[in-house]
């Protein structure tokens, strides 16, 4: 028989004090075993090995001589170390302007990075936030462009381009492509996650549109501002097909069209292209670790924190 616990409670379930609550498995995630450990790290080294590999060979080949990048069978480390790649790019009296043409790609990413961020926010704002007339036909329409491919656009753009005058300048490679549909449709998806409530207390305050979209809606975008930024600046950095039609003069040539005339129509000279590859990788290797947290926050946040 089971005795009654003062109160009426039965002391076969009465609960223990000095017994932790069992609170259950839900919720907790699972403890890894070491061999589980064991595979996940070795499938972080591979991954490694696989990605980091190609880098350290253009790094690698870059300080190599010509005969010994071409030499069988081919080594890792140069054999003998040659700085004469990086000498031939950067010596005065190189035919090639390799830091002409760093300079020209680097404004060039970095205003038409600006340019997008600052159209494609505006636009987005207004199709997240605004109702007026025809909106749906207006956004769908700007979807529509993201699945046509990018080479129909290449002779409407250059016969645009041609009647402005910006035929062989960076103005050629900068404006183009403001006002791409996918910022668009990026950050009108991140707006429409932002609270509603936020706009209404703005404009109880007295606040108008402009001023709620600069000082309430673009502050909590930042993450996703700052993705779209590094984004459109890789984008163009590593254009290479539209310079080549806008482009002409040697130095008005951005870092990638320039790089393609280092290479011989006869022969191949590996050291000089991967050292022209490693001074193109920098920015882009600076730029990832700088903006990795924005890019990872704004794929895990949705306007708020908290």
């Amino acid at each position: 028989m089971t005795s009654l616990a003062p109160g009426g409670a039965s002391a076969a379930t009465a609960p223990d004090p000095q017994e932790p609550a069992h609170t259950g498995n839900a919720g907790r995630p699972a403890a890894k075993t070491p061999l589980g450990q064991f595979l996940f790290w070795l499938l972080l080294a591979v991954l490694t090995v696989i990605f980091l590999a190609p880098l350290l060979w253009m790094l690698s080949t870059s300080f190599k001589t010509h005969e010994a990048s071409t030499r069988l069978p081919l080594s890792w480390l140069p054999h003998p170390w040659d700085l004469g790649a990086y000498r031939t790019l950067f010596g005065s009296g190189s035919s090639n302007p390799v830091l002409r043409w760093f300079l020209n790609s680097l404004v060039a990413a970095a205003a038409n990075s600006v340019l997008i961020v600052a159209v494609d926010a505006a636009a987005a704002y207004a199709l997240a936030r605004l109702d007026f007339p025809g909106k749906k036909i207006i956004f769908a329409s700007v979807i529509t462009t993201i699945f046509l491919p990018a080479f129909v656009f290449l002779v409407p753009n250059f016969l645009i381009v041609s009647k402005l005058g910006w035929l062989d300048s960076l103005w050629a490679i900068i404006v183009p492509s403001a006002g791409g549909a996918f910022g668009v449709f990026f950050l009108r998806q991140f707006f429409s996650t932002l609270p509603k409530e936020l706009e209404e207390a703005a404009i109880i305050d007295g606040a108008n549109q402009w001023r709620i979209f600069t000082r309430v809606i673009l502050p909590l975008s930042k993450p996703a501002l700052s993705t779209l930024a590094v984004l459109s600046f890789l984008t163009n950095w590593n254009d290479f097909l539209w310079p080549v039609y806008v482009l002409f003069s040697p130095n008005n040539l951005t870092l990638p069209s320039g790089l393609a005339k280092l290479q011989n129509a006869a022969t191949v000279d590996y050291p000089i292209i991967m050292a022209g590859a490693v001074v193109a990788s920098v920015p882009v290797i600076l730029i990832f670790i700088i903006a990795q947290r924005q890019v990872i926050e704004s794929v895990s946040r949705s306007g708020l924190k908290g």
